[in-house]
């Protein structure tokens, strides 16, 4: 049976960290909203279900069988051992777990630079403060959070390939998103941070390059970044900080 992914049709967005993992893994799965004559009215049947007993808060949330997981890190915390992405070790499961909701907190803030002040309101409405929280980000936040992940790469006993253990996991993928996202949200800024951060690059690099992921990646699957999803690329925004 395939799993069924739930998230908004026409981003990235949260949804496309889970992606990576199931295109990574050739695991047979079926993205909901964009499927012809399904869209995000299946979403919210389930969200708002008067019935089903565990109902989502929110996408992204899967569906295997009659199990409906939600949140990214616990879905990828699930998927992990299944699509083997994850260490047989149950502790280091739970270390990457750890590294994943780090992620989580992380892509929050990458969120409030454009949206600094309330999620309902547009972008146009809040250009003065979003620019201010954006030099903070670009000034404090990603030297903070990429720093720790190149700290982690570089003492992995199983040497700097993966984040955690010697083989590929579900937050390595997920870091190749936040690079691949920071470099076309805040381009300037990335570019002035390289020498900063070779581990992260090269592991970018690296899994860019995986059969699967490459395919994905050239496929009309991955949709490109746009000005409506998490990451996005106001130039007014970006600054070599």
């Amino acid at each position: 049976m395939a799993y069924e992914l739930y998230y908004w049709d026409g981003i990235q967005g949260r949804g496309e960290f889970v992606r990576l993992a199931l295109e990574e893994a050739g695991a047979d799965y079926i993205d909901i909203t964009r499927e012809p004559g399904r869209g995000t009215g299946a979403m919210f049947e389930i969200m708002e279900s008067k019935s089903e007993a565990h109902i989502p808060f929110a996408p992204p949330f899967l569906k295997d069988g009659d199990l409906i997981i939600p949140h990214v890190a616990n879905i990828l915390f699930y998927l992990g051992p299944k699509l083997r992405l994850a260490p047989e070790e149950e502790g280091l499961r739970h270390v990457i777990n750890g590294l994943q909701l780090t992620v989580t907190d992380f892509i929050a803030e990458v969120h409030d630079t454009h949206h600094p002040i309330d999620t309902s309101l547009y972008y146009e409405d809040q250009k003065p403060e979003a620019k201010a929280r954006s030099a903070a980000f670009i000034r404090e936040r990603i030297p903070k959070f990429l720093g720790y992940f190149e700290r982690v790469l570089r003492q992995n006993p199983k040497g700097p390939g993966h984040l955690v253990g010697e083989a590929l996991t579900y937050v390595d993928l997920s870091i190749f998103q936040v690079v691949e996202g920071l470099t076309y949200a805040f381009p300037k800024a990335m570019a002035k941070r390289k020498a900063d951060y070779p581990g992260l690059l090269a592991l970018h690099d690296a899994v860019a390059k995986r059969p699967n992921i490459a395919r994905y990646l050239a496929s009309p699957r991955r949709l490109a970044f746009n000005e409506e999803g998490i990451f996005r690329h106001y130039p007014e925004l970006d600054s070599a900080g």
